[in-house]
């Protein structure tokens, strides 16, 4: 197995390259070209387990309800992958000791020795306006992220900061808090900053230079009504 990311310009994506017998799982629709070898399974699990209740929270999580897998079947082949936004791909080794947590949907892809579950925030999910859950990949193989538009991996050693729906994925070790950004509830949000993330531990963070959700209000208010 193998994996190729171009992340030139601004629309990045994957190709994945499977020797006979290999598989690869992704979110529904990521797919966008493959080999006649290749062969596509929908399911709602991933490794085998989960079921309907597994994708009914990914759909909390910002996740689509289900899984594609890809298997090469007589011969090699190859299957490129790419998210719905434009913006830029990662790959990242996943160890059995590290697992990483996937937010706001950006979660792509990952290797068969991973598992995808959805791991409950309580509370924080209310008030940050992005999900109740995220997504948490453990075990060890390539994990696939999107952002939208820049991506940049931040070591974390003394704290750090983050507008959530700028979160792509931090390691889970990462300790995390909402705050407000502003100096009281009510400023934050007439300024438009909203809530924060406050990271404290030692670990990694994916940032997204642009912010989905925002983006899709800002359009969405500019497009004419509908009629009928």
């Amino acid at each position: 197995m193998r994996v190729e990311i171009d992340d030139q310009g601004a629309f990045g994506h994957a190709m994945v390259y499977l020797d006979d017998g290999e598989t690869f799982h992704s979110e529904s629709g990521a797919m966008f070209r493959s080999s006649p070898t290749i062969d596509v399974d929908v399911t709602t699990r991933s490794r085998g387990k989960g079921g309907l209740l597994s994708g009914v929270k990914r759909l909390l999580a910002g996740d689509n309800f289900f899984f594609s897998t890809y298997e090469a079947r007589g011969g090699a082949g190859e299957v490129g992958l790419a998210p719905v936004l434009q913006g830029a791909v990662r790959e990242i080794p996943v160890e059995t000791s590290e697992p990483w947590i996937c937010a706001g949907g950006s979660y792509l892809a990952s290797g068969p020795g991973l598992q995808v579950e959805t791991q409950f925030q309580g509370l924080k999910g209310l008030f940050t306006g992005e999900s109740l859950f995220f997504v948490e990949v453990s075990g060890q193989g390539p994990l696939l992220v999107s952002a939208f538009g820049f991506l940049e991996e931040i070591p974390i050693t003394d704290g750090l900061i983050v507008d959530t729906g700028h979160v792509v994925a931090f390691t889970a070790g990462l300790e995390y808090t909402l705050e407000k950004a502003g100096g009281s509830w009510i400023q934050s949000w007439l300024a438009g900053e909203g809530v924060v993330l406050r990271f404290s531990g030692e670990g990694r963070v994916l940032v997204q230079s642009h912010n989905p959700k925002e983006f899709g209000q800002t359009v969405g208010g500019r497009l004419p009504a509908r009629k009928g």
